[in-house]
Parts: structure tokens; sequence; C-alpha cells
């Protein structure tokens, strides 16, 4: 039985500055990777592909990353998010309660945090058949 390629979205303005990262998302998690510059455009891709992961940008046009985080809990409570952040831990974790989200990622995370999403993802969802 053929198995399905993941998808993740990069809910993201900056695509280009995030390309090592997406790149390495893309290399360990065997995913193809749907680029959303605005909120919104994230909310249509997510209704309409059911992504196995949305990565935000906390600078993204439209609506805060965490609001995002929550409206996409109600487009599909099984899709995973990951959110850039500048918030301390803390800080992010109380900010995010609630929200089901994987992890915060750097304000510009780089291949070792695309690798550590990777270790998250796979520990919520399993490995890939």
């Amino acid at each position: 039985m053929p198995t399905t390629q993941p998808l993740h979205i990069l809910a993201s303005p900056r695509p280009v500055e995030l390309e090592t990262f997406t790149d390495e998302l893309v290399r360990l998690g065997g995913a193809r990777v749907l680029h959303a510059p605005s909120a919104a455009r994230a909310l249509e891709l997510a209704a309409a592909h059911a992504p196995e992961l949305v990565v935000i940008d906390e600078n993204l046009p439209g609506m805060g990353a965490l609001e995002l985080a929550g409206a996409l809990l109600r487009v599909n409570a099984m899709i995973n998010t990951a959110v850039v952040s500048t918030l301390e831990e803390e800080e992010f974790h109380e900010a995010s309660e609630g929200l089901g989200i994987l992890m915060p990622l750097a304000p510009t995370p780089g291949p070792e945090d695309a690798a550590a999403l990777v270790r998250a993802l796979r520990a919520v969802t399993g490995p890939l058949a």
C-alpha cells in the first residue's frame, strides 16, 4: 500500500529567511511544505489539505501566532503546530496553554530546530510508514 507524503505548512512572511530550517524539515520529516504568507492563507490551506504540521511565525500578517494556533484547532484538532516566538519559555508556556502547541521555535530557526521539531512531531504521530 503506498504511503502518502505528509504535508507541512509554513505560515510566515519570511520564507527565504527560513529556507534552511524548511529544507531540513523536508529532509528529516519526509514532508512537502506549502508556504502561507498570511494567517488567512494558512487557514485556507489547512482546511483544504489537513496538514500534519503548521509552523507559525509570530510575525504573520492578519492574526497573532497563538490566535492562529487556536483557529487551526477549530479547523482540525489533529493539526500539530509549532510557533516561532521571541517569548521566554515560561512566558510562552503560559500564553499558549491549552493550544496543544508542540514547541516554540527560535526567532530564526535553523537545522537543529528542524531536527528537534521532527523528533517532537514523531513522538506524537509515530514514525513515517
